[in-house]
């Protein structure tokens, strides 16, 4: 990690390539457990809305990522990167559910059909 009033001149100074992203929790330890999940949908319309993720691994332990502030822009065969945390870390995940809400309370409820999905760990990117 980097000192929070030194990590800029420390990566322009050794020409990092590096994207730094800082989140941290408000519950002790006070980090988050980034994730990227890369989604493919392939709805016939456009689907704007939120995604929330929920992992589960082989014992039975569940995380829910943190809501994105954003909403993201669903179209038929487009991929959509999203940036989801977590305050845990699950190891072996075994299950992955996904719920797609447009935070509306009026109107038609919207499925989003997926094509494809993938969800990378950005802390240990080798799982």
């Amino acid at each position: 990690g980097y000192h929070a009033d030194r990590w800029k001149k420390w990566l322009i100074a050794n020409n990092s390539p590096t994207k730094a992203y800082f989140d941290t929790s408000d519950q002790d330890p006070f980090c988050m457990y980034n994730y990227l999940l890369d989604v493919t949908t392939w709805n016939k319309s456009n689907r704007r809305g939120f995604i929330k993720v929920k992992i589960t691994d082989h014992a039975g332990n569940t995380v829910e990522s943190e809501m994105n502030s954003e909403a993201s822009t669903f179209q038929q065969y487009k991929r959509v990167k999203i940036l989801t945390g977590f305050y845990q870390d699950i190891e072996k995940i075994s299950k992955i559910s996904l719920t797609f809400s447009t935070k509306t309370l009026i109107g038609p409820k919207h499925k989003l059909r997926i094509l494809q999905m993938t969800l990378k760990s950005l802390n240990n990117p080798e799982r």
